[in-house]
């Protein structure tokens, strides 16, 4: 495969504000350049056990500043943002469904993860909640009982915890993390920096 080919990896958490933000575009910005992209969710508490970091709302002086942030990027971007109730969460059990649902039909699985974003950042849903994750599957078309018993599944769960691990191989320490050519850029703030990378095959 070419390098002007190559496929867009996209690694996030679901608890993450910055990986919401940039999930609201870089599909649009990589079809621009007719470029896939591949979503990836991973866990960053597995990542933060990796780089010995903490989420950084929970830091001194760094965390009241990353929550002004976080209302500031969203109103930047132009994409809706309330700051959720519970925050953070875990997300175990949308990473689970969404790499079920990519097993089946990606297109299906991609539509859930903005469902699941947007119900997060956007109604103040608690993602953390398998009721929540099941009924945002319904309305995707997905039938509950199905989901619900594959996500007790053994290789189901490893599917999460493998990406997870194959994330942290490739370099990921946090999310959004976009690897675009084999060439990094951590936050959504470089969003720039990826569009000039498509634009000019590099620099």
């Amino acid at each position: 495969m070419s390098q002007t080919s190559q496929p867009i990896d996209f690694y996030f958490d679901f608890t993450s504000p910055y990986g919401y933000l940039m999930s609201e575009k870089i599909d649009a910005l990589a079809e621009r350049f007719d470029r896939e992209v591949r979503w990836h969710p991973i866990l960053l508490g597995m990542v933060f056990k990796v780089t010995g970091s903490q989420a950084p709302v929970t830091l001194p002086l760094k965390g009241p500043y990353i929550l002004r942030d976080f209302q500031r990027s969203a109103r930047f971007l132009n994409i809706p943002y309330r700051h959720p109730s519970r925050f953070p969460v875990a997300t175990q059990a949308a990473g689970r469904a969404y790499y079920w649902l990519h097993g089946r039909d990606v297109v299906l699985a991609r539509q859930f993860s903005h469902a699941v974003y947007r119900a997060f950042f956007v109604d103040d849903k608690d993602i953390s909640s398998l009721e929540i994750v099941l009924e945002l599957a319904i309305q995707q078309g997905v039938d509950s009982a199905e989901l619900q018993a594959a996500l007790q599944q053994t290789e189901v769960k490893a599917l999460l915890q493998s990406a997870s691990e194959t994330a942290i191989e490739r370099g990921v320490f946090g999310s959004p993390f976009v690897i675009v050519d084999d060439e990094p850029f951590f936050g959504v703030d470089r969003l720039p920096q990826i569009e000039q990378w498509l634009e000019t095959g590099g620099f």
